[in-house]
């Protein structure tokens, strides 16, 4: 997953803007930096800007303005102004000066024309296509406004623009993000669907901006070398959250073309209705600038001899008469498509003909294709897509084109199929190259369509890594995405990088790598790298360091006579930097003897004639490097002594005591040198010891006659010439002692004693070895932020012996292994915040300390830490409920939760005018309410909800007002389910769970009633909670059925809600079963309904006969309603016996009702002899054996009237509503099944009550039935309070 992005910080504060000046004026651009230090460069065409007669460049803390005196047309230019690592573009547009009106060609007598300049509203390759904020004012003052009216988020909408062939044009929409939460999304789509993201490349870019001090948004459209199937509607939609807006705009693409003998500039016009639309009155230009309106090129695809020039150049009108050009078009052949367009100056041949060919196929009915392709289809890469056509003929043949060529089966890529009607072409693994316009072909006939492959987003597999280089490296920023060949953009610090003509950077691709290469790297290159596609960014940081410099040759030490010439040389890695010579602490300055040289890489102080006062330690200090060559500088004098052969030995020291100033300091590492001067003679004998007196310690050597060097070491125990590290050495008038790369334990006081017969003299030196300091302690990290983190460390135990400077820090990913470097000034405090780190990612921090020697080992690193920010504070805090001594809160998740998980939430209260909050609870909750108890009656509070993550709790989200800790009285109210507003049925043996909510304050009283009386708990359990009641029957029977009352009741005040329970069970048999008679083939049967019909109504019933032989059953009749029917088509010769079982809402009658006797149909003769009767008529009249019933419904719920009639033949029936005939109402429903008439009203208004009638019709007669309907209306629910 691609890092977190930061957004890259502008240098400015205020940018420069592109102007407008005519010839021979002087122009100003203004800038303000974030920093009043920051270094400003102005450029002209990527080319430095030097202050001058032509250009003045002024700075005034953080402002800084560029003059440019005397304006012509070459300035005319693009400039940039520079700092740190922003740059910022704008443009300077110089007008010509006007000409003078005696001096235009006129056209007609009392007319002139004045040729206008470019029109900043036409389409440029660097200039939006909507020109509304850089049209020029009018004479009066007041800017003509070419933009829409604004609603919505745009505050600029795209405006339809006009380009040639091969020609650029930009479109820009601006989105204003004041009142906005979250940065707007912005989708750019051609026609109706298709997304132009996935069309980024050589054609088309889309870029985006944010202005941080006017809050707006700009997003633009870039369209580059245009082609004509670019042309068509567009659409640009913003949303942010739950705000959204849209706009359309539309592209059209002209053919480069010019018309013989015609002046393209006249083409150059504005309509005078685009004036009167957008500018209001017209007005006429004095000073080179253009009319506002609408410019019209039109003209160049008209005849100029069709025009007539007006004064103020802007109304033109035709004298040919009004003609139909589509019916020319229509009937016109596709040769004379381009003459008729310049002959009526059509300027959207191609949208005109697209449309014309839209009409003709409307008109011509496909007699091949029942069902064509679509337009269009889109498919991602990678992806299979199936196309479908439905043919006439299913035994036809077609053919798929692809780009008008034939495809063919191969291999897997295409597979054909056909399938009854249809056809298939199914294309795998598509790729870029399937992007194409396929056809399918059956005879002469066609259809065809486009197919769009969509690449999906490249997303970066490998990030780019943190960097720290020394100046002059190279560094390789490397990333590595999921598909080869992808493009990628680079930016630094918000900028993006280009190939510029310096070659400074170069972009290297290697199939998924991606490597931005520079070369030599400077302290301008430290900053932020980004790489970005389509489907993420990367980020990672560049610190440059400057080398460390290293020392060729170092200065030596120096023995010179009177008059001689000393000269120190040292050769340093860096020819570039330069330093300081100091003799003694104090800087060396040239004069007549002293002569300091740096000639490349050697640095050289040369003294003439040496006196005895250059005797000293020279030092050379390189500049901003901490650490110093030395060396010494010995005279050597030579003269004739004439004291005494007895001398007494004597010190000559002028650092002698152990007073701060009387201190020799040295570095670890380097080497101590002390160089005593002494005077006796004979040649004293030197002692020196470290740590105690060495008075009492006898030479060594005496008795051989010569002197001799030796020195103790520790507790006064002479060592001569100690370890290989300690050098002794006398010269005549010197002792000089050396230890070799000092260290800690050197430090100390060194004695030293000199003896001769004559006496002696004693000397106490104090030295100080000062070392870098150990490394910082305990490094821990107290707090992090969305970016940022503060680290904490204990100094040093041990500071080398010179005060802490300051602290020098780094930091790392965890995943990493370079570190970069924080601060390159020492720090002085041991609390530090680092900032400029990426949420989310985990990190690591490490200290050095610096002292005056240099920088120690660095500490251990600190735990690995994630910057995340806290979340925003949670939402909609309200009061759920209330009691007396508790409060149930609840809110909702905040909007923003970050990188790091959301530990919980943290409740607190306060009571009115104190800030003292209390937590609730002890710890967090997860959940997003919470009933906080043991609270005081009367107490006015204010409640607080805040969020916890790593990074610590958010900011506090509290109530509108205190909240009294006191319950509310509330009336009691049942909200009895809809389900339960009727009847309620159930089958013996079911379970009844009955749950019935309701609401009151205090907890209201429930009391339970059947059919008036109490109702017993071993009939029915009852559980009560504060909001609802449940009723439970385990397992029913018939008993349990009945009316049961609910009443809820507080104090005097009730409410109460009933609810019917029926128990239903199967019906008993059918009684009385008998064989009414028996003719033909056919008996008629006749009973009696059940006893019992099991608490609910016979639906029917069912008849079944058995021929008595095999007394096999078989249904002749299922679902009858009536009590007597007709066994027809028995077999002659049979015997029959009959049942019938009852039929309810439960299912059959356990046992039927089975005949006692059989029926017998008897066998006739041959020939059979029908007996003569009159045909009896079975016609009857229409007759309603159940009656409609009045009906008191809820508006708004569908309602239903029913009723059942019977008759012969069968009656037609007609439903009136007050007398009105309502069969032709879409309102109503009107069913008819087995004699059952049923009139369905949907979803009734108050307005449908009234007397419905059912008339039933047929050749016998007539019968009528009517019922009262009344319309309740709905009865809104209490809101909570």
């Amino acid at each position: 997953m691609p890092e977190p992005v930061k957004k890259a910080v502008s240098a400015f504060a205020k940018k420069p803007k592109t102007q407008e000046a005519a010839e021979g004026s002087t122009v100003v651009f203004e800038a303000e930096t974030e920093k009043p230090d920051a270094k400003v460069k102005w450029q002209c065409n990527s080319k430095d800007i030097a202050s001058g007669n032509k250009y003045v460049i002024t700075a005034d803390g953080n402002k800084h303005s560029l003059t440019i005196t005397a304006i012509a047309k070459e300035d005319a230019n693009v400039y940039a102004v520079i700092a740190g690592g922003s740059k910022v573009k704008f443009e300077l547009k110089v007008a010509s000066k006007p000409e003078s009106p005696a001096e235009a060609p006129a056209d007609g007598p009392g007319e002139s024309t004045v040729e206008p300049e470019k029109s900043p509203a036409a389409p440029t390759e660097d200039q939006p296509a909507a020109p509304a904020q850089d049209a020029p004012p009018a004479e009066d003052g007041q800017p003509p406004d070419t933009r829409q009216d604004l609603t919505g988020l745009f505050t600029e909408r795209p405006q339809s623009g006009e380009v040639t062939v091969g020609e650029n044009i930009t479109f820009v929409a601006k989105v204003n993000a004041e009142s906005l939460l979250k940065k707007p999304t912005i989708k750019w789509f051609k026609g109706k669907w298709m997304d132009l993201a996935s069309k980024s490349g050589k054609h088309l870019q889309l870029k985006e901006s944010y202005d941080r001090n006017t809050k707006v948004h700009t997003f633009e459209m870039h369209i580059i070398a245009a082609k004509p199937n670019f042309a068509g509607a567009y659409r640009c939609e913003v949303s942010s959250r739950d705000k959204f807006d849209s706009c359309n705009f539309d592209l059209t693409v002209h053919e480069s073309c010019a018309v013989e003998g015609f002046d393209i500039r006249a083409a150059f016009r504005r309509t005078s209705e685009a004036g009167k639309k957008r500018s209001g009155p017209q007005t006429s230009s004095t000073d080179g600038k253009e009319d506002s309106g609408e410019l019209d090129f039109s003209t160049l695809l008209k005849k100029s001899s069709s025009f007539l020039k007006s004064s103020n150049r802007a109304v033109q009108t035709s004298s040919e008469p009004d003609v139909d050009v589509w019916e020319i078009l229509h009937h016109a052949p596709a040769s004379e498509y381009q003459k008729i367009a310049f002959q009526y100056g059509i300027t959207d041949l191609r949208g005109m003909l697209k449309r014309l060919k839209k009409m003709k196929k409307e008109e011509k009915k496909s007699e091949a294709f029942l069902r064509k392709l679509d337009p269009a289809y889109q498919v991602t890469k990678g992806h299979k897509i199936k196309l479908a056509v439905e043919v006439a003929n299913p035994d036809v043949e077609v053919k798929w084109l692809k780009n008008g060529q034939e495809l063919h089966p191969t291999g897997s890529k295409y597979i054909f199929e056909s399938v009854g009607n249809m056809r298939y072409l199914t294309i795998n693994h598509c790729s870029l190259a399937d992007d194409a316009a396929y056809c399918c072909v059956v005879g002469e006939e066609k259809c065809t369509t486009e197919l769009f492959v969509k690449e999906p987003p490249v997303l970066i597999v490998k990030n780019l890594e943190d960097q720290m280089v020394m100046k002059g490296e190279r560094v390789e920023l490397e990333c590595e995405v999921s598909e080869e060949g992808a493009n990628v953009k680079w930016e630094k610090d918000g900028v993006e990088l280009t190939r510029d003509e310096s070659f400074k950077y170069r972009f290297k691709k290697d199939g998924c790598k991606h490597v931005l290469i520079i070369n030599e790297a400077t302290k301008e290159d430290c900053g932020h790298y980004k790489v970005k596609t389509n489907g993420g960014e990367s980020m990672a940081e560049l610190l440059v360091q400057e080398k460390d410099l290293e020392v060729y040759q170092s200065i030596a030490d120096l023995t010179v006579k009177a008059k001689d010439q000393a000269l120190f040389k040292c050769e340093v890695s860096d020819e570039n930097v330069r330093g300081t010579w100091y003799k003694n602490g104090v800087e060396v300055k040239s004069d007549a003897r002293i002569n300091i040289t740096h000639i490349g890489r050697i640095h050289k102080l040369t003294i003439d004639d040496v006196k005895p006062e250059d005797e000293g330690d020279y030092t050379f200090v390189p500049d901003g490097h901490a650490f110093n060559l030395s060396a010494k500088l010995n005279f050597l004098e030579v003269k004739i002594d004439y004291v005494p052969r007895q001398d007494p030995p004597k010190i000559h020291l002028d650092c002698m005591g152990r007073t701060a100033e009387s201190t020799i300091v040295v570095v670890a590492g380097n080497k101590l040198r002390l160089d005593v001067p002494i005077t006796g003679d004979p040649a004293p004998t030197v002692v020196w010891t470290k740590g105690e007196k060495a008075s009492s310690v006898k030479p060594h050597g005496e008795e051989a006659g010569g002197p001799t060097s030796s020195w103790t070491l520790n507790d006064g125990e002479v060592v001569t010439e100690g370890d290989g590290r300690v050098h002794v050495e006398t010269t005549k008038g010197h002792c000089i002692f050396t230890i070799e790369g000092a260290e800690r334990q050197d430090e100390g006081v060194y004695s030293v004693v000199v003896r001769n017969p004559a006496g002696e003299d004693t000397a106490d030196i104090n030295v100080k070895v000062v070392d870098v300091p150990d490394p910082p302690q305990a490094v821990k990290i107290l707090s992090v932020g969305e970016d940022s983190c503060v680290v904490q460390w204990d100094p040093p135990l041990f500071d080398g012996g010179q005060p802490i400077i300051g602290y020098v820090l780094e930091r790392k990913k965890k995943k990493s292994y370079r570190w970069m470097r924080l601060n390159f000034d020492p720090y002085p405090e041991t609390t530090y915040e680092a900032k400029r780190m990426i949420e989310g990612v985990a990190y690591e921090m490490r200290v050095y300390a610096v002292n005056g020697i240099g920088m120690s080992r660095h500490s251990p690193a600190s735990q690995p830490f994630v910057p995340v920010a806290p979340t925003s504070e949670p939402i909609g805090l309200s009061v759920e409920d209330i009691s007396d001594t508790s409060i149930s809160l609840k809110w909702r998740p905040p909007e923003r939760i970050g990188s790091a998980e959301l530990e919980g939430y943290g409740v607190e209260y306060c009571k009115e005018g104190t800030d003292e909050w209390t937590p609730a609870i002890q710890g967090l909750t997860d959940r997003t309410s919470l009933v906080v108890r043991g609270l005081t009656t009367g107490d006015k509070l204010q409640f607080r909800v805040r969020a916890f993550n790593m990074a610590g709790p958010s900011a506090p989200t509290t109530l509108a007002q205190p909240v009294t800790i006191r319950e509310i009285m509330q009336r009691p109210k049942i909200w009895l389910p809809r389900n339960l507003r009727q009847t309620l049925i159930k089958k013996v043996g079911d379970t009844v769970n009955i749950v019935i909510p309701f609401q009151g304050k205090p907890r209201p009283k429930v009391t339970w009633s059947k059919d008036g009386e109490p109702l017993n708990p071993t009939f029915a359990s009852v559980r009560n909670s504060e909001v609802d009641t449940i009723l439970f029957i385990r397992k029913t029977d018939r008993k349990h059925s009945g009316k049961y009352d609910l009443q809820v009741q507080i104090e005097n005040v009730e409410d109460t809600a009933s609810v019917i329970l029926q128990v239903v069970d199967l019906p008993g048999p059918p009684q009385a079963l008998k064989i009414m008679d028996v003719w033909g083939f056919n008996v008629a049967l006749e009973w009696k309904p059940p006893k019992d019909n099991g608490n609910c109504e016979i639906s029917g019933y069912t008849i079944q006969k058995a021929d008595k032989k095999t007394m096999e059953w078989f249904t002749v009749y299922e679902q009858y309603r009536r009590t007597n029917c007709v066994a027809s088509d028995l077999i002659m010769g049979n015997e029959y016996i009959f049942r019938v079982f009852a039929i309810n809402l439960v299912g059959l009658s356990q046992e039927p009702c089975t005949t006692k006797d059989c029926a017998y149909i008897q066998k006739t003769g041959i020939a059979y002899k029908p007996p003569n009767h009159k045909e009896h008529d079975f016609s009857e009249a229409p007759k309603f054996t159940h009656p409609l019933v009045n009906r008191s419904v809820i508006a708004g719920y569908n309602a239903t009237l029913s009723c059942s009639v019977r008759g012969i033949p069968k009656p037609k029936v007609t439903w009136y509503k007050n007398k009105m005939d309502i069969s032709n109402e879409a309102k109503y429903r009107m069913l008819s099944k087995q004699g059952v008439l049923t009139l369905e009203i949907r979803k009734p208004c108050l307005f449908d009550g009234g007397v419905y009638m059912c008339k039933a019709v047929n050749a016998s007669g007539e019968d009528t039935v009517e019922c009262k309907l009344e319309v309740r209306p709905q009865i809104a629910k209490e809101e909570k309070k």
